[in-house]
Formats: structure tokens, C-alpha cells, sequence
């Protein structure tokens, strides 16, 4: 009985010890997003104050018991709970909590949370970017917004974008949007040598872009916002222990696409049965078959590397950057180098109140430009010549002789290989752009913010063009040439602005913003031309000017406000207005003033709709006036001299005088003026599963300036910049994101955008003819005339047979008057697309990642000048009978034969249906996590211009402005990256 006493007593003693056995459960918490360790991450046991914190490398250990609960928890991140049922280890992936990650968007001026936004407003991040070859930020957002056009002006490595939104905003004035970096409107224009203005930024350091897309939204930035605004925001330092990320890229630029030429059998049987064709015609037939295109293009190689380091030092937030570009580009002799440098401080002092944002970034690009006129000579010039001969005085080089001249002959073409290799033409382009923002919460009275912002962005580029004496030239006197140039240019900024921000009653959301800003461009060009020189030094008297020096300077001074109000998050307010004075216009009318206004009501925080599956349900209305100089020269209101050429100089005895004549002014210039209207509805369903926005809007643009007649003796020409018009453009935007699958170990999203977008010039007095074409001489196939889109085509109306082919000079007489004149021209179609779509998805299953961009534009139309200007028959032999010349193969199918009627050049049968649907990017990668002790590693592969199917037959159906006129074809290109965090 004593032992069972013992025995009881022993069990009560040790069941609560027993009951209260604590385990040590430890793991790693990683950010699903990048597989990267998450330091930070707070793990509590539910229920009470025990708990702990991962360190560096995202570890954390911790004691509990059987039956308790695990809260992982951080900042901006989705909570997880996991019962601990003795698990030894427990490793947890936290991802990014939508409905808080796009909370914040900045607006200009200032921000707001996503839900509180009135305008048209999209935001993209960086794990949103395209993939692949990257090298101007632009190319991160193509395809990805509704209602956003970016174009690539070539295939050449890091050359500019063409980005419209909502399209064509002006006919004579700059359309781009307002770029801006970090809070600095950047100078779109860029110096003479420079690519790309936007290749300052290293793709890397970019964190995220919002895009601005109707007046209401824009109109804080008054003139500046006119197209639209795309708010480019860099990587910060953060208050964390030191991260480092290290990329490295291996590109191979292919060419893909050749202009349809005849080859060398072909073009021998057109040369032998040529009606013109004599026996000396023929003995110019050479014994070579030579693709000129395969001479001039190659398979071109790049590389691109950046390194980072983010973290705190001695308590300061900040972030270092240097990246390196290296594209060969697919024409021989094409090179884009780029080497940029940032650096970020981010300190916070006085408790908080004053935050610092010191930002510094600098590029240096070295550019070689191959000779782009090579591409045309390659199109045309004679397949059965060699590239070489023995015994030509060109270096070497085939070229054509003038037996009778003994030079080339001046309307031969030149020998394409011979043009990249003896011209040399280069150019250094220096950037930087610093600035410092002081926001300073007043002490006694925290609820005004003050800030200031200063900043430059500053430029300078040195280039020089030197062509060798020993290329083929019409003229025996040729000695070779040297011309160089230093560009300068200076943007200076400052922003001064008070922001208030209060609550009432929980209820009562109240956000003003007054501010002063201040933004000088400053220009100083300086060229040179040797030969010119040499023409004065041999003539001494003429007076030639050999040196160019140009220095102006705009300014636009500011004063702009902006009032939000929220009533219980369901009702919002914004009001704004800028008053903006630009020197390129005269004193009398530079002060315009813009307001906006704009509604919205919050449907899903209303009472009435009690949904647990709409997470947002809000509709938008918003109106606002913007006005526009983008692009405007300096100085039109005044009256300006210009210097006379050495030919028209006046002389006086034995001694020629340089004179000099008035240029036309306008003194009453004013702004061109927009007023836009929206109305939109944002939408998120299902735990943000579908979420999306829909737009409709209406532009009405007032006093178009463009160039306008003067009557006789009025003025100093016979044109000058006028407001002369009113446009329309109006359209209806859809975005829709749909994650249908999101598991533990796959997830799929899909992004689909579609815009469609109409443009009309409403009013114009007169029509303005546009579009020069290289077919002919001095003809143009656009217009811009009330009733129709600008930049329409304008041509004669083309005849054809039973069988569908072009009857060579037969047009509609569409006025019966029996003679086919300019009075039988008609509108027929536009280059812009009426729809612009973009379909992207991305897939994860595990450490594998899948990403597919496509895009596509319907209703785009091309002149198709490669083939106007180079598809006649007497083009092939020329009356001199010196040379040959090659023709584009639709020679084969409509069998023109004369070039003598200018009118054939301007017919319809040449603009042809540009709609396109190309597969811009396909990337897989593969992350592996702890790859090394630390470290993670992600390797990826990515093709970009995999595919693009049109019934055009240029050489690409996106041509911006609608004249494709030999056009550096763009690559396809093969990417290998690896991307190293630690």
C-alpha cells in the first residue's frame, strides 16, 4: 500500500512538469517572391509575449510547447499561423500582402494609398518589368498598360523609345510623356551623340513606375504633364543589415529579317532582257553573286552587369549601385557602351521629423554609329558585284566609274561594306542628375509638412564624323572630312511645397498641398565641318562659316496646389490647380492656368455592400485642362536674325559681306490647351484573384500650334508656328488581372490590357501636307485636315485587275473629271493602331519561373517606301547607263515599269495593313535557395522578339509614324542571366 502511496504521489508531483516539457522548434523564413531569407520577421506564440525575431540569414529558433500556435509576422507581408505539433523544424514562405504592397502610389507632390486614388493612375513594380535585354527603361513597360504605346525607334542597341499614351496628343509639338526621376522632370530632348535620353538609368536600380494618364491626375504638373506622366522611382536604402545583389547577363543579338531583294540570277535575267539594255549595259554584270544585306548585318554579342549594396551605415539608410552595358548592334560597326554609377543616403533626424533624400547618379556612354545609309545601298546596290576589286582607287572597294568622269557617278549607289568601314563615327555622352529633398514635419504643428527639392540634371556629349578620303564619292576633289560637335545641356530644378494633413472624427480626411516651382533648360551647341573650312581657306573672301554656335535658354516658373478630401474612405475629393509661365511664349500670354477635378466613391466600404468576395468597387469621374509647349523653339515671339551663306553673301567692291535677314515671329503664340474627362472604375474580387480598371475618356485639345501660311509681306517668311486648330481624341481602356491558380507550390497570373483610341483633327483652317517619302523627289503621302486623323495617308486611289494585281498608272478619277490630278487624292487610313493590346502571364511551380509577354495593335497601316521607291523597271538601268541598280522583288508581281509619273509613288497600293501580334518575351528561370551558404542564386534564360505575325510585307509592321523607309531591323536576341543575392 506504501509502494502504491509513493507511486501516486511521485506521478502528481511530475504530470505538471510533464504538461509544462518545452520543445525548441527552429527554421527559416524566406520571401516566396525571390526565395531570398528574410531578416526581421517576428515570431510570436500566439496568445501571449513570448517570442523571438529571425536574424540575417532568416533563422529563428524558439520554445514552446506541444498544442501552441506560431505567428509569423513582418511589415507589408501576409501573417502565417502553424500549430506546433513537435516539429524539430519548421520552415515558413511569406509573401507580399497585395491589398498593402500597391497602398502607397506616388501622385506628384506628394502620395496617396491606391484605394484613395481619383485618377486614371497605373503602377507598375519591378517584379512586374519585362525580362530580358533591357536597356532603357521604357522597354520595362511595353505591353503592360492599357492604353501605353512604346515603339523602339530601331533595332539598334540602346536606341530611343517612342511612348505615347492615349495617342497622338499634338501635330508640330512634342507627344512623349513628362518623365520624372525620383521628383525631377527630366529633359526629354538629351545632346547631340546621345541614343537614348532615358539610358541614364540602369534598368536595376529602377524600383517601380507609375503611370499618369488623364489631366486630373496630370494637371499638378501643369505643362510638363501635357501627354501624360510616367514617375520613375530608384531602389532606396533601407534600415537593415547590409544586402548585396550581383547581375550578370550574355546577350546574342541575331538579325532575323532581310528587306526582299532579287538575288544575283534574278537580277542578271532582268539586266539581260531589259528593253534598254545594250551590250555595254550587260558587260556591267559582274561575275559575283553577293547577298549586300548578309555583308552588312551580323550576329552581334552584349553583356550587361550591376552590383548593389543596400543597408545601414552608422544608422543611415543607403543604396550604392555600378552597372555596365556592352551591345554590339546586328549592323556592322554598331556599339552602345554604358556605364552608370548611384548612390542613395535616405537619414532620418529629429525624432523622425526631418527625412533626407539624397540621391546622385551619373552615366557615361560611349556610342559607335555605324553608317545607317548602308542598309538603303545594301536594298539596291548591284548582287552580281564582288565587294572588292583589285584595282579600284576606293581602298579596294567595288565602286562604279563614269568612264568619261573617272569618277562615281553621282546617282550610283555606294558600295554598303565600303560606307561601314571607312566612316567613323563616334561620340562620348556624359550625364548626371543629383538631388536632395528635405521633408520636415514642423515640431509645433506635426501636422504640416514642409519640403524642399533642388536638383540638376546635366549633360554634355563630344562627337565627330570622320569619313575617309578613300571612299567612293562623285567627286575627284574629295579629301575626306571631319565634322565634330560638343552639346551641352543644363536642367535646374527647385520645389518648395507645404503639405496638411489631418483627420477629424476618424472621419474627415483632409490633405492640402500648396507649393513654388522653378525649372531652367539651359543649351550650349558648338559643330564644326572641315570641309567647309577647307572651302574658306581657299577662298578667303567668300566668308564661309565652318563653326556653328548655338546657346539658348528656357524657363517655366510654377505655382500649384492640391486639395484631397476623404469622408469615411467611401467619398473622394481632388482638386488642383498649377499656374505655369513659360518663356517661349511672349510676356502677354505665358501665364496659363490649368484645374482639374475629380470624383470618387469607394462602393465597397459602403454599409449596403456586405461582400467578403469584392475587395474593391470603386467608380472614378474626373475632369482637367493641361496646357502644352512641349517642344516648342525658344524665341518665336521675337524678331531674329539669321546669318547668310557664303552664296548669298552681298558684295561690295572686291570684298563679299555676310547679311543677314529676319526670321518669321509670332508674338501672339499662346498655349495649346487639353481638356480631358474620365471616367473609370476600379475593381477586386475574390481575395484580389480578379482585379482590373476600366476607362473612358474624352480629349478635346484647343489652339493646336502648328505651322501656319502668312499673307505676303506680313511677316519675315512665308510660315510660322500658329494656334490654328482643335483636335478630339477619346477612347476606353480595359486592364484585367487574373491569378486563376495560386497554390503552396503554383501560381499562374495573367495580364491582359486593351485600349481603343480615336484621334481627330476638328478644326484646321487649311490642309498641312506631311510625310516625306525617299520615292521620287519631294513627295509626301500624309496630311493633317479637319475631319480625319492627323498624320492620315493621302494618295490616289489604285486600280487593279481581275486577277488582283496594280494596274501601273491607272487611279480612280474619283471626282469624274477625266484628268487624275491632286483633286483625285483621298484619305486612306493611319499609321496608329485603333486597338492596342497586351497579354503577359506568368507562371511558378516551385524554384521555376515562366514569363510570356505578348502584344498586338489592329488597325495600324505603313507606307511601305522600300518597296514605292525601288520596284520600277528603268530604275534597273538608268539613261547614263554607268551603273545598275538592284530592285525590291515586288517588281515580280505587279511588272511596273516607269518611274517618269511622280503619281505612281503616291498611290494607294503602297500603304498596306501594319496589325501585328508579336511574342516580345518568353523567360524561364530557376531559383535555387542556399546555393551556397547564404546565398541565392537564380538563373534564367529569356528570347525576346521571339515571334511576329502581319500580313505586312516591309521588314516590321511597327514603324513609328507610318513611313517605313529602311529601317534597322530589330534583333532577336538570346539571353543568358544569372542574378546572385547575399
Amino acid at each position: 500500500m506504501k509502494t502504491v502511496l509513493n507511486a501516486l504521489l511521485f506521478c502528481l508531483v511530475m504530470l505538471p512538469a510533464t504538461l509544462m516539457a518545452q520543445s525548441t522548434a527552429k527554421g527559416i523564413v524566406t520571401d516566396k517572391a525571390n526565395a531570398m531569407p528574410m531578416p526581421g520577421v517576428n515570431v510570436i506564440i500566439k496568445g501571449t509575449s513570448r517570442g523571438t525575431s529571425t536574424d540575417f540569414d532568416g533563422k529563428y529558433s524558439i520554445e514552446l510547447s506541444e498544442g501552441e500556435v506560431l505567428v509569423f509576422s513582418y511589415v507589408g507581408y501576409t501573417t502565417q499561423e502553424i500549430v506546433f505539433t513537435g516539429q524539430t523544424s519548421i520552415d515558413v514562405v511569406i509573401e507580399e500582402d497585395a491589398s498593402i504592397l500597391d497602398e502607397v502610389v506616388l501622385i506628384g507632390y506628394g502620395s496617396t494609398k491606391k484605394e484613395d486614388l481619383t485618377g486614371a493612375v497605373d503602377l507598375l513594380k519591378a517584379e512586374d518589368f519585362n525580362q530580358g535585354p533591357v536597356v532603357s527603361a521604357q522597354q520595362l513597360i511595353s505591353g503592360k498598360i492599357a492604353g501605353v504605346s512604346v515603339t523602339s525607334g530601331s533595332g539598334a542597341p540602346g536606341d530611343g523609345q517612342n511612348i505615347l499614351i492615349r495617342g497622338n496628343g499634338s501635330l508640330s509639338l512634342s507627344s512623349n510623356p513628362l518623365i520624372v526621376l525620383d521628383g525631377i522632370p527630366l529633359d526629354n530632348g538629351g545632346v547631340g551623340g546621345s541614343r537614348n535620353p532615358l539610358n541614364l538609368i540602369n534598368p536595376n536600380d529602377i524600383e517601380n513606375m507609375t503611370i499618369l494618364k488623364d489631366a486630373s491626375s496630370t494637371a499638378i504638373y501643369g505643362s510638363r504633364g501635357a501627354n501624360g506622366v510616367i514617375i520613375i522611382t530608384t531602389k532606396k536604402g533601407k534600415d537593415t543589415e547590409f544586402r548585396f545583389n550581383a547581375t550578370s547577363t550574355a546577350t546574342v543579338h541575331t538579325s532575323v529579317d532581310r528587306v526582299d531583294v532579287l538575288n544575283a540570277d534574278q537580277f542578271r535575267e532582268i539586266v539581260t532582257n531589259h528593253p534598254n539594255a545594250d551590250a555595254t549595259t550587260i558587260g556591267l554584270l559582274g561575275n559575283s553573286n553577293t547577298d549586300w544585306q548578309d555583308e552588312i548585318y551580323q550576329t552581334a554579342f552584349g553583356q550587361d552587369h550591376s552590383f548593389s549594396a543596400l543597408g545601414s551605415l552608422y544608422g543611415v539608410p543607403m543604396r550604392a549601385s555600378l552597372g555596365h552595358s556592352d551591345h554590339d548592334g546586328n549592323l556592322i560597326g554598331d556599339n552602345f557602351q554604358r556605364t552608370t554609377a548611384s548612390l542613395n543616403f535616405s537619414p532620418k533626424l529629429f525624432d523622425d521629423h526631418l527625412k533626407l533624400d539624397i540621391t546622385a547618379r551619373g552615366n557615361y556612354t560611349e556610342n559607335v554609329f555605324a553608317d545607317r545609309g548602308a542598309i538603303g545601298n545594301a536594298n539596291t546596290f548591284d548582287p552580281t558585284q564582288a565587294i572588292y576589286d583589285p584595282n579600284s582607287q576606293y581602298a579596294g572597294y567595288f565602286s562604279w566609274i563614269d568612264t568619261s568622269t573617272g569618277e562615281q557617278p553621282s546617282l550610283a549607289g555606294t558600295n554598303p561594306v565600303a560606307l561601314l568601314n571607312l566612316t567613323d563615327d563616334t561620340s562620348e555622352v556624359r550625364r548626371y542628375v543629383a538631388n536632395i529633398k528635405a521633408d520636415y514635419k514642423l515640431h509645433f504643428f506635426p501636422d504640416i509638412t514642409a519640403t524642399v527639392s533642388t536638383g540638376i540634371d546635366k549633360s554634355n556629349s563630344h562627337g565627330r564624323t570622320v569619313v575617309s578620303e578613300l571612299i567612293p564619292t562623285s567627286s575627284l576633289e574629295w579629301n575626306g572630312s571631319t565634322n565634330s560637335y560638343v552639346n551641352e545641356s543644363t536642367n535646374k530644378l527647385f520645389d518648395a511645397y507645404l503639405t496638411y494633413n489631418k483627420i477629424l472624427n476618424d472621419k474627415h480626411n483632409i490633405t492640402a498641398v500648396a507649393g513654388y516651382s522653378y525649372q531652367s533648360f539651359e543649351y550650349d551647341n558648338y559643330s564644326y565641318d572641315s570641309v567647309a573650312e577647307g572651302r574658306a581657306q581657299a577662298d578667303p573672301e567668300a566668308d564661309i562659316d565652318y563653326e556653328f554656335i548655338d546657346k539658348s535658354k528656357n524657363v517655366l516658373l510654377s505655382y500649384f496646389g492640391r486639395f484631397n478630401y476623404d469622408y469615411d474612405g467611401k467619398y473622394l475629393v481632388t482638386a488642383t490647380l498649377r499656374a505655369d509661365a513659360s518663356s517661349v511664349l511672349n510676356p502677354d500670354d505665358r501665364w496659363g492656368y490649368f484645374p482639374s477635378v475629380a470624383f470618387a466613391w469607394n462602393i465597397n466600404n459602403e454599409d449596403f455592400l456586405d461582400s467578403k468576395n469584392i475587395n474593391e468597387l470603386k467608380i472614378r469621374l474626373g475632369y482637367g485642362e493641361v496646357g502644352n509647349v512641349n517642344g516648342l523653339e525658344p524665341y518665336l515671339f521675337l524678331t531674329r536674325y539669321t546669318g547668310s551663306q557664303s552664296s548669298a553673301n552681298y558684295q561690295f567692291g572686291d570684298t563679299f559681306y555676310q547679311t543677314y535677314r529676319p526670321d518669321p515671329f509670332n508674338k501672339n503664340l499662346r498655349w495649346e490647351v487639353g481638356n480631358t474627362i474620365n471616367v473609370g472604375l476600379d475593381y477586386s474580387l475574390f481575395d484580389r484573384r480578379v482585379s482590373g480598371s476600366v476607362n473612358l475618356y474624352r480629349k478635346l485639345t484647343k489652339d493646336l500650334i502648328a505651322s501656319a501660311s502668312v499673307d505676303p509681306f506680313t511677316n519675315f517668311g512665308s510660315e510660322v508656328k500658329s494656334n490654328i486648330g482643335d483636335m478630339e481624341n477619346r477612347g476606353v481602356e480595359f486592364a484585367l488581372n487574373l491569378v486563376p491558380i495560386r497554390t503552396e507550390d503554383f501560381e499562374w497570373s495573367i495580364n491582359y490590357n486593351i485600349s481603343f483610341n480615336e484621334n481627330e483633327i476638328t478644326n484646321l483652317p487649311f490642309v498641312q501636307e506631311t510625310g516625306g517619302v525617299s520615292a521620287g523627289t519631294g513627295n509626301n503621302v500624309q496630311l493633317h485636315t479637319e475631319g480625319e486623323a492627323p498624320y492620315s495617308f493621302y494618295v490616289y486611289q489604285q486600280v487593279y485587275d481581275t486577277s488582283g494585281n496594280p494596274i501601273e498608272g491607272a487611279f480612280v478619277d474619283r471626282n469624274g473629271d477625266n484628268v487624275i490630278n491632286d483633286s483625285d487624292k483621298y484619305i486612306y487610313k493611319d499609321p496608329y493602331a485603333d486597338i492596342i493590346m497586351g497579354l503577359n502571364t506568368n507562371l511558378s511551380y516551385k524554384k521555376w519561373d515562366l514569363a510570356v509577354v505578348t502584344r498586338a495593335n489592329i488597325g495600324n497601316y505603313a507606307y511601305n517606301d522600300v518597296s514605292a521607291g525601288n520596284s520600277y523597271l528603268t530604275g534597273v538601268v538608268p539613261t547614263s547607263n554607268n551603273f545598275l541598280s538592284n530592285l525590291h522583288s515586288s517588281y515580280l508581281d505587279n511588272g511596273f515599269i516607269s518611274q517618269s509619273d511622280e503619281n505612281t509613288f503616291r498611290s494607294s497600293h503602297y500603304i498596306e495593313d501594319a496589325s501585328f501580334f508579336k511574342i516580345d518575351n518568353i523567360t524561364l528561370g530557376y531559383t535555387l535557395d542556399n546555393a551556397i551558404k547564404d546565398v541565392t542564386l537564380r538563373l534564367y534564360g529569356s528570347v525576346q522578339n521571339v515571334a511576329t505575325i502581319t500580313d505586312y510585307k516591309g521588314l516590321d509592321p511597327e514603324i513609328t509614324g507610318g513611313i517605313d523607309s529602311n529601317f534597322y531591323p530589330r534583333p532577336r536576341s538570346f539571353v543568358f542571366g544569372v542574378n546572385v543575392d547575399f
